[in-house]
């Protein structure tokens, strides 16, 4: 089986790609709009630059080729979601062609292209079956990022597109809690025919659709009847994909050079810009350089690149035992609390653990103390849920005193305390929080 994606990410970009249309979501349809974006006659696109950038920030990442100079297509099709029945996007010279990006850092997924272009408008069907159009969206800058067919299963397709869609939010400085629309393409062939499912919506969606089409096309070869190239889509209520049409091929698009648009040397843009570490790489450092298990790499890197940050410098003032043992443990445990009170100043967390460093407060103390500013909580509340932590574990040891024994063959017998505390407590501790606290309390009794 191989599957390969045609992944669509928004550009974070405050107007759109060709005019000065704002990109911000707006509840009354066709308002950011202007003769540019609506393909008016006489009107002429002009070039956002920082689209330029951020397609250029994303090929970086990917490992591609940056091409010297870069230019774009006019792709003809007719539908109402495109005003003017041309789509400004590229073809012949895109931004970054021939890349590699490494699935966990050890599974190579080639990257054919990236390149940019507008997004048409959005078509809804109301309840008479009328079609309505909103252009807000239309001229919305897009990148489209494209593989070879080297993803094997759906789940690993799931598995590329959450590592490279969090990598990319990473590069381009956009928020988690910001709602950011990805779809897909998605090319499937079970050993014939290459299907392609359309516009699928989310990375949970585009696993399901490619599963369908999967179990659908093996049916078909079972029963020995032909799979045709063609275009489907998912529909989601009845996991299922239906045909849409006969698949078109590149050249029945009309390709024709942009002529309001010139060509662009971008090779003294691309040379001055310099990208950040993805949180992939991060990872894969960290487990590297401080022998950490990559689990807990991962945890850090996901929690936040902040909480990453704040392990190497207390793993370089104190030691990588002590940034495993604070940072991973406590400080890791209660990052969310402490982000939700809007608290950012970590030289707190650091004098802290310096002070335990220089033998000024015991382990206790320090877990009671970080565990207070960071959650605002009373420093004798928060001692109180520490000691009855303990006291949990404790009597959970004395009645499974094996654990004991386990524990000194693999440390990850600690984990057997976790679903015992959860179910007691209704999840009051959080995962990091009980096993450092167990660990504790294990090697108390070794």
């Amino acid at each position: 089986m191989k599957i390969g994606l045609e992944c669509h990410v928004q550009l974070p970009t405050k107007s759109k790609m060709f005019c000065s249309c704002p990109t911000e979501e707006c509840e009354f349809p066709n308002t950011h709009v202007c003769p540019t974006c609506l393909g008016m006659p006489g009107s002429r696109p002009v070039l956002n630059k920082q689209v330029l950038v951020y397609g250029i920030m994303i090929a970086k990442m990917l490992n591609c080729e940056v091409n010297d100079t870069t230019w774009f297509a006019r792709k003809t099709y007719f539908y109402p979601d495109m005003s003017k029945s041309v789509q400004i996007t590229q073809y012949d010279n895109p931004i970054g062609e021939r890349g590699v990006y490494y699935l966990d850092g050890k599974k190579p997924i080639r990257i054919t292209r990236i390149h940019i272009e507008e997004d048409p408008g959005k078509t809804k069907r109301t309840a008479d079956l009328t079609s309505l159009v909103d252009y807000n969206r239309s001229g919305i800058p897009l990148a489209e990022i494209v593989t070879e067919p080297d993803i094997a299963t759906p789940a690993e397709a799931r598995q590329f597109l959450t590592q490279m869609i969090g990598d990319i939010r990473h590069l381009l400085d956009i928020p988690d809690d910001l709602e950011w629309e990805v779809k897909c393409d998605c090319n499937i062939s079970v050993g014939t025919e290459r299907v392609e499912i359309k516009n699928v919506s989310g990375l949970k969606n585009a696993e399901k659709a490619l599963h369908s089409e999967m179990v659908r096309q093996i049916a078909m070869i079972k029963a020995k009847k032909k799979i045709v190239r063609e275009t489907r889509r998912y529909d989601p209520e009845r996991d299922v994909t239906v045909s849409m049409r006969v698949k078109e091929f590149e050249d029945q698009y009309g390709y024709i050079d942009e002529p309001d648009l010139g060509i662009y040397h971008i090779k003294e843009l691309a040379d001055s810009i310099r990208i950040a570490e993805s949180p992939q790489n991060m990872i894969l450092r960290m487990t590297s350089q401080y022998s950490l298990d990559p689990k807990m790499a991962k945890q850090l890197v996901n929690t936040s690149v902040d909480l990453a940050i704040l392990f190497e410098d207390v793993a370089k003032e104190f030691g990588t035992a002590d940034a495993i043992k604070w940072v991973g443990g406590p400080i890791s445990a209660n990052w969310r609390a402490m982000e939700d009170r809007g608290v950012n100043d970590l030289s707190k967390l650091k004098g802290f653990i310096k002070d335990f460093a220089d033998r000024k407060i015991t382990d206790t103390q320090c877990a009671i103390e970080i565990k207070s500013f960071m959650t605002g909580q009373d420093a004798t509340a928060a001692q109180e849920e520490s000691a009855g932590l303990e006291t949990l574990i404790n009597g959970f040891l004395d009645e499974n005193p094996k654990i004991v024994a386990d524990y000194q063959k693999n440390d990850k017998a600690a984990n057997q305390v976790i679903g015992y505390v959860m179910r007691q407590t209704g999840g009051k501790y959080s995962s990091a929080e009980v096993v450092e606290a167990a660990k504790k309390l294990i090697e108390s009794r070794i």
